[in-house]
């Protein structure tokens, strides 16, 4: 009987648990603040310290010591103050065009069906990407001196030249910056029209309401934060648009961007120019936060029911 027994030494090994692994010692760790070193010594010395000599040299008298002097002359002068006034008028009108072609068009695009509603949209995307000089100079191909426009008219009248000359002046800086920047305002409209429950648009048509008042009641209040943000975005790009104004050729429409090109530039008069960048900067500063602020009150779409085209 003994012998058919199993052995127990086998028994007893089957059952021993494993032996546990011997724990590894961590290395040495890293301190976190260490890989915040590069990209701020990066960002250093490739945006602060170009910022900071701008605002250093405009606080520098010609003694070469600190000065408050040159601020003293420029806001003083009159070329500033009618810089600032021709900035601030062009930056409000094109703001305000903008405004109302991107409201109409995003309308139209987003609850009017129509074939390639959505391709439309779709070209929205990628007209965002093209430069500001390009179209200011297929303006200057159709409505400048020497423009298809014009070039139709001597041709009909045998006229020296042609009545289309608004391109050199305020109104077609403004022309030029309204057809550039509407689709920034354009983009987040339709963005925001998405996001409508096409429920309430049903619901207050149902009950007899216009279009209009569909428009006026429903649509805006809910579109209204991106509308601002929209104007703002806008706002602060006309405000430094450069490019468009020098492709005009508007030589009498001078811009803040373009009275520091001219110091800098033309004249060597660089505390002058770093006087103007810094008010500039600050005024673009400024009016990004209130775009900053505008957009964090745009909320996440809403859960149920249908949503308006984008």
């Amino acid at each position: 009987m003994s012998a058919l027994a199993p052995p127990r030494a086998a028994s007893t090994a089957a059952t021993d648990p494993s032996p546990e692994p011997t724990p590894v010692r961590p290395g040495p760790t890293v301190p976190a603040w260490v890989w915040a070193i590069p990209p701020v010594v990066l960002l250093a010395l490739a945006v602060l310290y170009p910022l900071g000599s701008v605002i250093s040299e405009s606080f520098t008298g010609p003694d070469g010591g600190f000065s408050t002097r040159p601020y003293v002359d420029v806001l003083s002068s009159t070329r500033f103050r009618t810089a600032l006034t021709t900035t601030v008028l062009i930056a409000t009108g094109s703001t305000v065009g903008c405004l109302a072609l991107g409201l109409v068009l995003a309308l139209i695009i987003a609850f009017v069906p129509f074939p390639g509603s959505r391709s439309a949209g779709r070209f929205i995307d990628t007209y965002l990407s093209f430069p500001s000089f390009l179209i200011t100079l297929a303006l200057l191909f159709v409505y400048g001196t020497v423009g298809m426009a014009n070039g139709m008219w001597t041709d009909l009248t045998g006229a020296e030249s042609g009545p289309f000359t608004f391109l050199s002046t305020p109104w077609g800086v403004i022309l030029a910056e309204v057809t550039f920047f509407t689709p920034f305002v354009l983009r987040p409209l339709l963005a925001a029209f998405a996001q409508i429950d096409t429920a309430q648009l049903e619901a207050a048509s149902s009950l007899g309401a216009r279009p209009a008042r569909v428009v006026r009641s429903v649509i805006l209040p809910e579109a209204l934060p991106a509308l601002v943000a929209g104007g703002a975005l806008v706002l602060v790009l006309c405000l430094n648009e450069f490019a468009i104004v020098l492709f005009t050729g508007a030589k009498d429409v001078v811009t803040l961007p373009m009275l520091v090109y001219g110091s800098a530039i033309l004249e060597a008069d660089y505390t002058t120019a770093c006087v103007v960048a810094t008010i500039n900067a600050t005024l673009s500063i400024g009016l990004y936060l209130l775009y900053r602020s505008l957009t964090s009150r745009l909320g996440a779409p809403t859960d149920g029911g249908r949503r308006a085209r984008p």
